[in-house]
C-alpha cells in the first residue's frame, strides 16, 4: 500500500506521521482492499479546508474532514473493459483534516487528538469506499456501524 500524509507548511503536528500511515493501512486491510492501493491524507488549516469545502461542497465554512475519492463510478459492463493504471497502483483518492478543527474537537469530546484523528481518518475512508451518512438515516447507521467497528479494532492505538 502506498499511503501519503502530506501535512501542510507551516502547520505544527504533533503527532507522528508514520502512526497515521499505520493506522490508515490497518484500516484498509480490515476493509479487505488489496496491497495495491494508494491513498493520501493532507494535515491543513481552517482556512484551506473551507476553501475547498466552498469549492468543492458549496458550503462557505471550515469542516473537519473531506474526501475525495478517485474510484470511477463505472456501470458494471464498462467496469469489466476498465485498464488499470501503468503503476500499478489503484488510486483511492484523497482525505483532507483540519488539524484546527480536530483538535478542537477533541477538547470537547474530552479525549485525545490521537482518538480524533483516527475518528476523521476512518470518516474519511469510508466516505472514499462509497458510504454516505447524508443519504439516508439507514446509510447512516450502516456507516457509523463501521466506524464504531473500525474504531474498536483499533484499540489501544487511539487512546
Amino acid at each position: 500500500m502506498q499511503i501519503d500524509v502530506l501535512i501542510e507548511e507551516g502547520l505544527e503536528f504533533p503527532l507522528d506521521p508514520a502512526w497515521l500511515q499505520s493506522v490508515i493501512e490497518k484500516i484498509l486491510t480490515g476493509e479487505g482492499l488489496p496491497p495495491n492501493v494508494e491513498i493520501s491524507l493532507l494535515i491543513t488549516d481552517q482556512q484551506r479546508i473551507q476553501a475547498l469545502n466552498r469549492e468543492y461542497r458549496g458550503l462557505d465554512r471550515p469542516t473537519d474532514v473531506l474526501s475525495f475519492s478517485f474510484a470511477e463510478q463505472k456501470p458494471e459492463a464498462e467496469a469489466e473493459a476498465f485498464i488499470g493504471p501503468p503503476d500499478g497502483l489503484v488510486h483511492l483518492g484523497e482525505i483532507v483534516i483540519s488539524l484546527p478543527q480536530a483538535e478542537e474537537q477533541a477538547r470537547e469530546a474530552g479525549h485525545s487528538l490521537t482518538r480524533e484523528m483516527a475518528l476523521l481518518t476512518t470518516h474519511g475512508i469510508l466516505h472514499i469506499l462509497g458510504y454516505d451518512h447524508e443519504r439516508s438515516s439507514e446509510a447512516a447507521a450502516e456507516m457509523q456501524a463501521r466506524q464504531d467497528r473500525i474504531q474498536a479494532d483499533l484499540g489501544k492505538e487511539i487512546e
